[in-house]
């Protein structure tokens, strides 16, 4: 955990959340970046790129049905997508990074800017209090 979260240049912790600013949206294409703010899916496809990785920008029902850029992984491991929703469909649901032991960065509306919580964290909030597993993106991983 440590070396993904201090890995991290200044910038991505100073990232305001910004619900319109998904995958797709014409906001993001307009201005690409973290700069003028991201939702949880642009946020963590920015962290895994800043480490290399080169994740599809899908919407999270689109990444977890994903087969050919993305692989379910039953146990998450660091730089994998953690997603959580508070229902089982994967349509609206939040994701984060695992960045090790029982850590994910994500980026939500409740904190406003990036954090990192617990699985417990996520457990103790309605909206995030079902995991509904892991995905792992195929690019070259880091060393």
């Amino acid at each position: 955990m440590v070396s993904i979260i201090s890995g991290l240049p200044a910038e991505f912790w100073s990232v305001r959340y910004d619900g319109s600013r998904f995958p797709g949206a014409a906001a993001v294409a307009a201005r690409p970046g973290l700069a003028p703010g991201a939702n949880c899916q642009v946020f963590a496809y920015e962290v895994l790129r800043h480490y290399g990785l080169t994740p599809p920008d899908l919407r999270s029902s689109e990444l977890w049905s994903d087969t050919e850029a993305t692989v379910h992984v039953p146990v998450a491991e660091p730089l994998d997508l953690v997603l959580f929703n508070s229902t089982t469909r994967a349509y609206g649901a939040h994701i984060g990074v695992h960045v090790g032991d029982d850590a994910i960065l994500h980026l939500c509306a409740e904190v406003g800017h990036p954090t990192v919580w617990a699985a417990a964290d996520f457990a103790a909030r309605e909206r995030y209090a079902i995991r509904l597993g892991a995905k792992r993106v195929l690019s070259p991983r880091p060393a």
